[in-house]
């Protein structure tokens, strides 16, 4: 059976395939986990072309080095590292949140990092502007179906999602490991929050939206092709 997501592309109900123009293009279980590791793997080869890079694209590279959630990680402890209401840093929290998301920077590169953004030699950068120029940029497309997951799955509309949102939404049915018998529903799920709090086993852990747009915009940056990003979190959110 064939399930259509435009004109040009469907998937196959039972194989979990996708197919562009009648093509072939990837299984779903085969080639969605090893998106990340392909992820990690492109960002080394490219810090390590030789190339130069602006400060801010060699700090992504690195981001990337640690998967998906690699961004996620560095923008969590930024926020713990805020300013009050100013959502600013100055320089050494700065440098400690970069050592404390596992970063790993020279100290000539953090500082390089942080002049691109304190243009006024004021000692702090915005937080935000910050996080807005380090995700990597998406089209439109991308942005509504990862908005349109985190709206269904906020069932209370509060601009948060726990696990009791999740549970009954997000798919673990095509996880290797869950298909193996290895790993349980709630294990998986523990997992993935554990890439919002940092601590895998935590069930009380609480998804901000920014944060789940953080996450997202590190699994888009593994996946080059729109159809199959869409068909990911369509099928991930039961959209």
């Amino acid at each position: 059976m064939r399930s259509y997501i435009n004109h040009n592309t469907y998937t196959c109900t039972y194989v979990r395939c996708l197919y562009v123009n009648g093509e072939l293009l990837m299984s779903f279980r085969d080639d969605f986990y090893s998106k990340e590791a392909t992820l990690i793997n492109r960002a080394r080869r490219e810090l390590a072309n030789g190339l130069e890079k602006q400060p801010i694209d060699k700090l992504r590279l690195k981001c990337f080095t640690r998967g998906s959630a690699g961004i996620l990680s560095l923008c969590r402890s930024l926020r713990n590292m805020e300013n009050g209401e100013s959502k600013s840093v100055n320089f050494d929290d700065f440098k400690a949140a970069i050592k404390q998301s596992g970063i790993d920077c020279t100290d000539d590169e953090v500082k390089d990092i942080f002049a691109c953004f304190d243009g006024d030699n004021c000692g702090h950068i915005n937080t935000k502007e910050f996080v807005s120029k380090l995700r990597p940029p998406m089209i439109r497309s991308r942005l509504d179906v990862i908005e349109k997951a985190f709206a269904k799955a906020d069932h209370s509309g509060n601009g948060v999602i726990t696990v009791n949102d999740l549970k009954n939404l997000y798919n673990v049915k095509d996880h290797p490991k869950y298909l193996s018998g290895e790993v349980t529903e709630k294990q998986i799920l523990s997992e993935f929050l554990s890439n919002f709090d940092g601590n895998t086993g935590n069930l009380n852990a609480k998804i901000p939206k920014e944060d789940f747009l953080n996450y997202y915009a590190g699994v888009s940056a593994s996946i080059d092709n729109d159809a199959y990003f869409d068909l990911v979190m369509r099928r991930a959110y039961k959209l």
